[in-house]
């Protein structure tokens, strides 16, 4: 299993909690389907996808756990229209005009009854927590999924002290950098094709590029007019190809050629062996990356 995207946290004290007493915690609010009368609900589930019971999947220091999320699908057209007709039956039968405050109230009725009846849809989020690199990242593509699980597991732990990590140059001005001056590309990144450039005078003002070659006069061009790289499509040291934001978020993460040929050679016939060393690799691979990423961009900022 692969994240396909991550957003990365730094620890701002130590996490203390071994595999197993995070999995008694994780325990406490296991996932269980909604009630009747519920529009949604989040629990912990097995990270390996059925494969094993434990509710945290640990290996040589790193730990995988997941959420789930059900939410009740009700769509706002129907709600609408059965209310719209229940307000006219009142308004014929009755001879009187239904206001705001009543029509909220039979919308809630009318929501209630459709509920039993209403299907339901399943996201799923991972995590990998690093305590020997003081990391936590979430395989989200927004920090508002990502704060939700953080948020529910901060719940059930009582504390959870992390932080988006801060660096000492602008991401933004750094990949601008790069397809103005390849030549002081760090080791190991290469740019591939495809970019978005933004104008920070103008909101509007967005150029984006896919298929592209990023070292191009008509690029340069751009750079020249003030535009700034916002997301950047790179590989590093030929093991994941990913685009890179300007607010450190990892998206469309995709293992390269040779690093897929390797995880095939070690590949097993048993399914939960075959999850394993894959998780043992793509942690290896995030501990050497985010450093990476972070050295890149002037380092870790020190908080006051």
């Amino acid at each position: 299993m692969w994240f396909k995207n991550a957003i990365f946290y730094r620890f701002s004290q130590a996490f203390t909690h071994t595999p197993e007493t995070l999995e008694d915690k994780l325990k406490e609010k296991a996932f269980t389907p909604c009630g009747s009368q519920e529009l949604t609900r989040f629990g912990w589930v097995s990270p390996t996808s059925g494969l094993s019971d434990m509710l945290v999947h640990a290996g040589n220091g790193f730990m995988l756990i997941a959420g789930q999320k059900e939410e009740k699908i009700l769509p706002s057209a129907v709600v609408k229209q059965q209310l719209d007709d229940k307000v006219k039956v009142i308004e014929h039968e009755q001879a009187r005009k239904v206001y705001k405050k009543e029509k909220d109230q039979l919308k809630d009725e009318i929501i209630l009854d459709l509920l039993p009846r209403a299907f339901s849809k399943y996201q799923k989020t991972w995590a990998l927590i690093a305590p020997q690199h003081n990391l936590l990242i979430v395989d989200a593509s927004s920090h508002k999924r990502a704060e939700e699980l953080l948020s529910h597991l901060r719940s059930l732990l009582g504390s959870l002290p992390v932080i988006l990590p801060d660096v000492n140059h602008s991401p933004s001005a750094i990949m601008s950098h790069w397809l103005e001056r390849p030549e002081e590309q760090p080791a190991g990144i290469t740019l591939m094709d495809e970019c978005e450039l933004r104008d920070s005078a103008l909101e509007s003002g967005v150029i984006r590029c896919k298929g592209q070659d990023l070292l191009s006069d008509e690029i340069g061009q751009h750079l020249e007019a003030g535009k700034r790289v916002v997301k950047l499509a790179v590989e590093w040291q030929e093991s994941l190809s990913f685009i890179l934001q300007d607010d450190l978020c990892i998206k469309r993460i995709k293992l390269c050629d040779s690093l897929q040929e390797k995880l095939d050679q070690d590949s097993t016939d048993v399914a939960i062996e075959r999850f394993d060393s894959e998780f043992a690799q793509m942690s290896l691979e995030f501990s050497r990356l985010i450093p990476a990423l972070i050295d890149a961009f002037g380092g870790e900022a020190q908080r006051p």
